[in-house]
């Protein structure tokens, strides 16, 4: 699905690739489901296979699942229709996109892995059925060696790892200014990501009174892709627990997102788990910001 609509590092990734590939005189076609969004809004170079998505519950986040019986069929088309020299599947073993997309290729199959799991019940449990798919791959990368581990515990191979990038001078040019309303003294900590359990912000707020003994005037600014209803648990928590300066920015534009990491004095990602990287520890790092992180996989390896 496409960067703006359901922000991720997977999306990002996949964005920033399909960037500088084309940049470089690349032909580049993004396949893919994108609920959300009407076909005016996308780049010409992708082909959406359904506007048809649910959401499952995932490993203390959500799994977007597209359930169109015309995936197939477009998949198949759009393959082809191109003719590819290279097809490039983002966790090539997920249904039902990356999985049709490898059954119907005649190119040379590329296949990265961004996932981490202690133990990944559908790799651990559907591993016959994924085989087939996994050997079809002439190369496979991983982000990092927690993403690594996870598919190589499984099914073996030879990985590549390739580290996540971003767009240094976004976040870290001249031309990056701080937010004014929050230029007023006050020690500023920042909160970029979803609600989801799995990326630990209810540990944020809850250590945040202890950070308001030392530091009275402190805020914490939380940005992210969040609904009213993800929110509504947290903001009754504070008023219970009468948390003052906290702010839930929500959604910010790209253009903003690099000022918030310039304004911050702090970042923390306190993730619990299933992080096989980190992008926003890049971002903040670029910026010139400490950050802090959970002492997990994926983060303890980009942070070491």
């Amino acid at each position: 699905m496409y960067k703006r609509q359901f922000p991720g590092g997977v999306t990002q990734h996949i964005y920033y690739l399909d960037k500088h590939l084309r940049e470089l005189g690349h032909q580049v076609k993004i396949i893919a489901p994108c609920a959300g969004s009407e076909p005016e809004e996308l780049p010409e170079n992708v082909v959406v296979t359904t506007t048809k998505v649910i959401s499952i519950p995932f490993s203390g986040s959500k799994a977007r699942i597209p359930y169109s019986p015309m995936v197939n069929w477009r998949v198949r088309g759009a393959l082809h229709e191109e003719d590819f020299d290279i097809l490039h599947a983002h966790e090539p073993m997920t249904l039902p996109v990356p999985i049709m997309a490898l059954t119907h290729s005649r190119a040379v199959n590329v296949g990265t892995f961004h996932a981490y799991r202690d133990t990944h019940v559908i790799y651990k449990y559907g591993r016959r059925v994924f085989q087939p798919f996994f050997d079809k791959l002439h190369g496979k990368i991983a982000v990092s060696e927690a993403a690594r581990d996870t598919v190589a515990r499984y099914f073996g191979g030879e990985f590549v790892i390739i580290p996540n990038g971003i767009d240094v001078e976004r976040f870290a040019g001249e031309h990056v200014r701080p937010l004014e309303q929050y230029l007023d003294g006050r020690p500023n900590i920042l909160f970029v990501g979803r609600l989801d359990p799995r990326k630990g912000f209810k540990h944020l707020l809850r250590a945040f009174p202890y950070i308001k003994k030392e530091f009275p005037r402190a805020r914490l600014l939380v940005v992210g892709a969040y609904n009213k209803e993800e929110v509504a648990d947290h903001l009754l928590y504070a008023r219970e627990q009468h948390i003052t300066g906290v702010k839930f920015v929500g959604r910010v534009s790209d253009d903003d997102l690099p000022r918030y990491y310039r304004t911050c004095d702090v970042f923390c990602a306190p993730s619990t788990g299933f992080e096989s990287f980190g992008i926003v520890l890049l971002e903040a790092m670029a910026a010139g910001k400490p950050t802090v992180a959970s002492d997990i996989p994926g983060y303890r390896d980009l942070l070491a």
